[in-house]
């Protein structure tokens, strides 16, 4: 699928997800073909690998190791005040992606459980 009818059907800025997809297609959880009429996909081997890491390709290892707070000194010696709450919270959500594969998420998508894109909610006018 091309980088412009992905945008659009996510409502995303096309530069924003560019980005993300070489991000994600370097560290080869998906493909991509630069040709005209090429873009993005996913071959079946890419549907085993685990949500874990996509977000690693993305945003880094900080989700799994960091901080709560984002503070460089944090450690199990010298704790933020919810350092041992979030450690909690932190190993369960790593868990969780680990199991949860690329594959799982794309059936997910496939059959309208769950959505990836933005919702525009109005209030009600009274």
């Amino acid at each position: 699928m091309a980088l412009k009818e992905i945008a659009e059907n996510i409502h995303s800025p096309e530069a924003f997800l560019g980005k993300i997809l070489q991000n994600l297609s370097r560290a080869g959880i998906i493909r991509s073909m630069k040709r005209p009429g090429g873009g993005f996909y996913l071959d079946q081997g890419d549907m085993s690998t685990p949500l874990s890491e996509v977000v690693k390709a993305i945003d880094g290892e900080s989700l799994f190791v960091g901080c709560g707070m984002g503070l460089e000194f944090c450690s199990e010696q010298y704790p933020f005040p919810l350092h041992h709450e979030f450690k909690t919270i932190r190993n369960n959500l790593s868990e969780m992606l680990q199991k949860t594969t690329v594959g799982q998420f794309n059936d997910e998508l496939i059959n309208g459980k769950i959505l990836l894109t933005k919702m525009h909610i109005h209030p009600n006018k009274t």
